[in-house]
Parts: structure tokens; sequence; C-alpha cells
């Protein structure tokens, strides 16, 4: 019951942060990335919300970039706040390995 609980709660935890990503999008592409994601976070197994979690901050940091390359300093403070609650999460729930930043490139630039 505990670990189902967990798993319950940990895909909560994500949907809810994707969710506050989506806020934060500028653009339609981004909205419907993040949202399919956190369908995928709601309806599929455990062992795909590292996955889930890895795509949303390459999704985030695309975003902060674009904003950065607009010139839009409000909406990437936002982006960026979502996205390293994203980054916490995932790594203190052990979704994200330590890794993440060298394995994925612009993240750690």
């Amino acid at each position: 019951m505990v670990v189902m609980m967990t798993q319950q709660y940990l895909a909560g935890e994500l949907s809810q942060l994707l969710a506050q990503l989506r806020a934060v999008a500028t653009d339609d592409d981004s909205r419907r990335r993040i949202g399919d994601l956190r369908r995928e976070a709601e309806s599929m197994p455990l062992p795909t919300l590292a996955s889930v979690a890895v795509r949303a901050l390459l999704v985030a940091d695309a975003m902060c970039w674009n904003s950065i390359e607009r010139g839009d300093i409000t909406a990437f403070s936002r982006q960026a706040a979502a996205g390293a609650a994203l980054y916490e999460f995932g790594t203190c729930a052990g979704l994200l390995d330590e890794e993440l930043g060298r394995s994925t490139g612009r993240l750690n630039t």
C-alpha cells in the first residue's frame, strides 16, 4: 500500500509541476508538448516518470533559451523558476541522474 501511495504521489507531484511549467509557456508548441507530458505522467507506469521528467526539463530549457533570445526577461524568470522546481523534485525523487546536465547538452551551459 505504501509503495502504491508513493508512486501516486510522485505522478501527482510531477503532474502539478508540469501544469506550472505549462502556465508559463509562451508558445503553443511548448504548451502542447507539456500537456502531452502531463497526460503521460498521469497515465503511464512509474518507470516512465523519469523519462517524462527529463523531456520536460528539455522543454523548459528550450523555453528559457527562446525567451532569452527574444529578450523577454519576465518570461525567462518564470520559466527558469518552474524548471528549477521540476529539476529539484526530479532529483529528490530519484527520477534524474546527476549527469543530466552533461548528457542533454544545453542544460549546463
